[in-house]
């Protein structure tokens, strides 16, 4: 009796762990995807695959002008009928000069990404007046291109990458900025008959004393104002125009001054030799002893003497050399609107010796007379 009993629980334990296992779910075997049967892109022949685009670009996209009503403005550029003798092409990334108008007088190219000026967009702009080519990143321009702007009075071509002076510039022309390049060579006859010139900067190049010979500026009979500041010059520039009101040679390696270097020079007013390496030696006694003169700047030089000068100059600065003189009283003086600071040493003339304290530029130096 008592083994029946046992042998039905034993089924009946059996038949309740069946049906618990029963109830777990079973795995599901993974169902593979049919293998595609689309073939591969192959490009068709006589048609290349398009290359995909290197970033970043070196050139931004160009900018085109909005419509004009003038029919040969070209796409890059602004034509208002306002002006319409201007054309504006300044800050469009273009990377050519586009065909000029003949209408054209005042031309405006500055802040894009030109690298060469040539003749063939000149070709019916016989009537340009100025050109502005600031900023750009210019290696050459062709001759060809000023024999057809024959009456070109300004060319602005600073902060460019020219290597030299251009030739063939017209003998119209009145101003010449090449400020901000890397010009080390100026071609014989470069400034030939430009007896109209009044002002030539070529501030910020790399100019030493070969490049400028006795006869490089001869002809330059009208010139008024000559800045070769930044350059490499050991000496006085040779041939310098004796016409000249302002003459700039600041941050060179000058550390001599001929004797009769300023003799002829009746109208020169302004004087910056800033930044050179001028000792008393280099300097002769009445050198700067002109009538002429009214600015005079000889800061950061090596001096430890005051140069003789004339009672008509007007500012002399001499800060950062090493002069000490028994003639000065000192008296600081503060301007608080621009929180600047200058020194002014009275001595016994009629006008001021002004020594600028380093951290005030001279710019904003101004000392009222009575």
């Amino acid at each position: 009796m008592k083994a029946g009993v046992g042998l039905i629980s034993s089924l009946l334990l059996f038949l309740l762990m069946g049906a618990v296992f029963a109830q777990r779910p079973r795995p599901k075997k993974p169902t593979r995807r049919p293998a595609t049967t689309r073939k591969p892109f192959v490009p068709k022949r006589g048609e290349p695959a398009v290359p995909e685009p290197q970033e970043p670009t070196d050139f931004p996209p160009i900018i085109l002008g909005p419509p004009s009503i003038f029919s040969d403005c070209p796409k890059e550029c602004l034509c208002l009928p306002s002006y319409p003798n201007s054309l504006n092409c300044e800050n469009r990334n273009i990377r050519v000069v586009p065909v000029i108008p003949f209408r054209t007088h005042y031309l405006y190219l500055q802040n894009n990404y030109i690298s060469e000026l040539t003749a063939e967009a000149f070709n019916n702009a016989t009537e340009v007046r100025w050109i502005n080519l600031a900023n750009n990143r210019i290696q050459k321009i062709d001759k060809q291109v000023f024999e057809k702007i024959p009456g070109l009075l300004y060319f602005y071509v600073q902060r460019n990458q020219l290597n030299e002076v251009p030739s063939g510039l017209p003998t119209s022309l009145e101003q010449l900025r090449l400020d901000r390049n890397r010009i080390s060579k100026i071609p014989a006859g470069a400034f030939t008959k430009l007896e109209n010139l009044t002002l030539l900067d070529l501030h910020y190049n790399q100019l030493s004393d070969s490049d400028l010979g006795k006869n490089t500026l001869k002809d330059l009979k009208n010139l008024m104002q000559l800045n070769l500041a930044y350059n490499v010059l050991k000496k006085m520039p040779a041939g310098v125009p004796n016409n000249l009101i302002q003459l700039f040679l600041d941050k060179n390696r000058i550390d001599d001054i001929p004797k009769d270097y300023f003799k002829d020079f009746t109208h020169l007013a302004f004087v910056r030799l800033n930044h050179n390496q001028l000792s008393d030696k280099g300097v002769p006694k009445a050198v700067f002893n002109l009538t002429s003169l009214l600015d005079l700047q000889l800061a950061h030089n090596q001096l430890t003497v005051i140069p003789l000068f004339n009672n008509h100059l007007e500012h002399l600065h001499l800060n950062h050399n090493n002069i000490e003189s028994k003639l000065c009283t000192f008296v600081l003086v503060v301007f608080t609107q621009n929180a600047m600071r200058a020194v002014f040493c009275f001595l016994p003339l009629e006008r001021f010796l002004v020594c600028l304290h380093p951290d005030m530029h001279s710019s904003n130096a101004r000392v009222h007379f009575n």
